[in-house]
């Protein structure tokens, strides 16, 4: 089927797609969430390719 994706990488474009609807409908909470979304993704991404443990885990897929 398809190949999968990093779950880093799905929480940065979730957070990317609710940056743009709360953008593109004015509505500040989808803005903010999207926001703190795509911060926590990035975050993630970043320890988890430095190898540092998160919560017990090693790495993040």
């Amino acid at each position: 089927m398809y190949p999968s994706l990093p779950k880093g990488v799905i929480v940065i474009i979730l957070g990317v797609i609710l940056l743009i609807v709360g953008f593109l409908l004015k509505l500040a909470i989808v803005w903010t969430i999207g926001i703190v979304v795509l911060a926590i993704g990035l975050i993630l991404a970043l320890l988890g390719a430095l190898g540092r443990g998160i919560g017990g885990r090693r790495h993040y897929w």
